[in-house]
């Protein structure tokens, strides 16, 4: 390619003059063939070397800048800031290729034109002359390698260059293509290079990703598999606290949504359970519901079942030191999937028996078939053959739904009874064979509703199921006279209600009978056994007011005998007579054993 430049140098040097410039005497080949030979230092393909003895100008050290430089830039302007020592030059312009283009390159020289630039850009990557005013030679040398035109130098001068001024040129030109070619070669490679390294990187980034999805997959299956164990073991909460434990090596435990503790796995369980307050309960599963995913409530990270928006349990992990990550509360939003599905499941089954349960009370409350209410009892997992307890509530806050319903089977339940229950208008009834702890049941009920106003009645005990729907109107009764009386808040037993379960309505003979049984029993028995009159004795000490002169002269014994027969009445009945309630029941079952039954009993 510099052969075809300098071939179309040559073929302008014309005249001795401008061989005269080159220093010496024109050659006499010079004239005769126009510079069409070459000297005999030169290879016979073109001006290819200096000889070897001389480098008058400098391009053995040009030649060491510009292979040392890596910016093209830099590349052509040293080579055009070399120009004038090689003669009468002078540069002009310096094009480097950028893309498709060609660019001109910064130069001391600002007199280069636009009129350059399209006769360097009609060249079409060839040599070619270029007009310069006030000069009578100017050439464009292309700056090539094998792959294409690299770019341009624009060389003028006054006087038409010799074939000494061509072979250096010539020589200058081919060092820039050369240096040029091995800045952009040292490009590509540094180029290619760095994009050897990203793609390492990139290679050694995607390996490592690689590896982390491996590693979660293979958490991710570990978790799966875990979880599946536990509901093929039938999915219960403590194998669900105990493969979450497992898995994220923290406590693990499920609260029902009012805070009490369902399960426990791990170390630190408090004892006892703290029971949060039924405000603050509700605020934190508000906080755990307007977030998504687990939420950190003080040293915990909390999740909601709830399938359906109903909050069925709370499913937590305890971790003081927060050191759960992403792969806790992977774990966590599975598990509580699977406590949600094992939640909702129970909840139907328990729908089902309840409303089994239920339908059988009704029936039992109507005086039902025995034959039919123990099979039916036992087809729901209760035994009617043992004696039973029938329990009324009735709670200022309590709906005439099913909320309340659960609401008091809940609280039965943590008062220690397993009920059948049922509701009957604003009222819960209650089937249990665990004699009441009142105090328990009140207190559990006030915890669940939130507020002590509410009262309970609680029949006799009952041995079968024929005298159901007498020991529920009695129930009634018991729960009608606390609603009635000065403190209506709590629980009434009928055994306990003395003279008002003769008063109140329904009362007969053998309601009667079975108060005086109670109360003058044991009395009864002793005279009938010995031919004694203990129960007459007392009968007649309270027809006197308590006075002791006047009911030893009705009964004509002396005084010291009557001391003594009410000591022994004391002793065989088990009743303090200075107790004011028990004073009133005896007096009443004395007055209703001598009046209404005669005497007998």
């Amino acid at each position: 390619m510099a052969d075809r430049s300098a071939h179309g140098l040559f073929h302008r040097l014309s005249s001795p003059e401008e061989s005269r410039y080159v220093g010496g005497a024109p050659h006499r080949e010079d004239e005769q063939h126009g510079c069409d030979r070459l000297p005999r230092d030169l290879d016979p393909n073109g001006c290819d070397r200096l000889p070897r003895d001389l480098d008058p100008h400098g391009l053995l050290a040009l030649s060491h800048q510009l292979f040392g430089c890596t910016d093209g830039k830099q590349i052509l302007c040293l080579a055009m800031a070399h120009v004038s020592s090689l003669g009468p030059f002078r540069a002009e312009a310096g094009y480097l290729m950028a893309g498709d283009k060609l660019v001109r390159a910064p130069s001391h020289n600002e007199r280069a034109d636009d009129t350059v630039d399209r006769s360097v850009s009609e060249l079409a990557e060839t040599d070619g002359p270029v007009a310069f005013p006030e000069r009578r030679w100017g050439w464009a040398f292309a700056l090539r390698e094998a792959d294409g035109l690299l770019g341009y130098l624009v060389l003028s001068s006054r006087l038409r260059p010799g074939r000494r001024d061509c072979l250096l040129i010539t020589t200058l030109v081919r060092l820039t293509s050369a240096a040029l070619f091995l800045a952009a070669a040292r490009r590509r490679q540094h180029d290619d290079a760095q994009e050897l390294s990203r793609s390492r990187d990139e290679r050694a980034a995607v390996l490592r990703e690689v590896h982390s999805l491996r590693s979660e997959l293979h958490h991710q299956r570990f978790v799966y598999e875990a979880l599946a164990h536990v509901a093929a073991l039938g999915g219960d909460e403590d194998a669900l606290t105990r493969a979450l434990h497992e898995l994220t090596g923290l406590p693990a435990l499920v609260e029902d949504r009012f805070g009490n503790l369902r399960s426990w796995t791990g170390p630190g369980r408090p004892h006892p359970y703290p029971r949060p307050t039924p405000e603050r309960q509700e605020e934190m599963l508000q906080q755990v519901a307007r977030g998504t995913g687990p939420v950190r409530v003080g040293d915990r990270l909390v999740v909601l079942a709830r399938p359906h928006g109903e909050v069925l349990g709370v499913l937590s992990v305890v971790d003081p030191d927060e050191t759960a990550d992403e792969r806790t509360a992977f774990v966590l939003d599975h598990a509580v999937r699977s406590l949600a599905s094992e939640l909702t499941h129970q909840r139907d089954l328990v729908e089902v028996e309840l409303r089994l349960r239920r339908q059988l009370l009704d029936d039992l409350l109507e005086c039902t078939d025995e034959a039919s209410a123990y099979a039916r009892s036992a087809a729901v997992g209760h035994d009617l053959h043992r004696a039973h307890y029938v329990v009324v509530v009735s709670w200022r806050s309590g709906a005439a739904d099913d909320s309340f319903t659960r609401v008091v089977e809940r609280a039965a339940i943590t008062a220690g009874l397993r009920p059948l229950v049922t509701r009957r208008d604003d009222r819960v009834v209650l089937l249990t064979e665990v004699h009441p702890n009142g105090d328990a049941l009140h207190a559990a009920l006030t915890r669940e509703l939130g507020t002590p106003c509410g009262a309970i009645g609680v029949s006799p005990r009952c041995d079968s199921p024929r005298s159901i729907p007498r020991r529920y109107q009695e129930a009634l009764r018991a729960l009608e006279v606390r609603q009635h009386s000065r403190e209506r808040m709590g629980t009434t037993f009928f055994d306990d209600l003395g003279l008002y379960r003769i008063l109140g309505p329904g009362s007969d003979y053998r309601e009667l009978e079975g108060f005086v049984r109670e109360w003058l029993g044991r009395l009864i028995d002793y005279d009938a056994r010995h031919g004694a009159d203990m129960v007459a004795t007392l009968a007649q000490y309270f027809d006197c007011g308590g006075n002791y002169d006047e009911t030893a002269a009705a009964l004509a014994v002396h005084r010291s005998t009557l001391r003594y027969r009410l000591q022994r009445i004391r002793e065989i009945g088990g009743r303090d007579l200075a107790d004011v309630d028990t004073r009133l029941n005896l007096q009443v079952a004395t007055r209703v054993w001598k009046i209404m039954l005669g005497g007998q009993g």
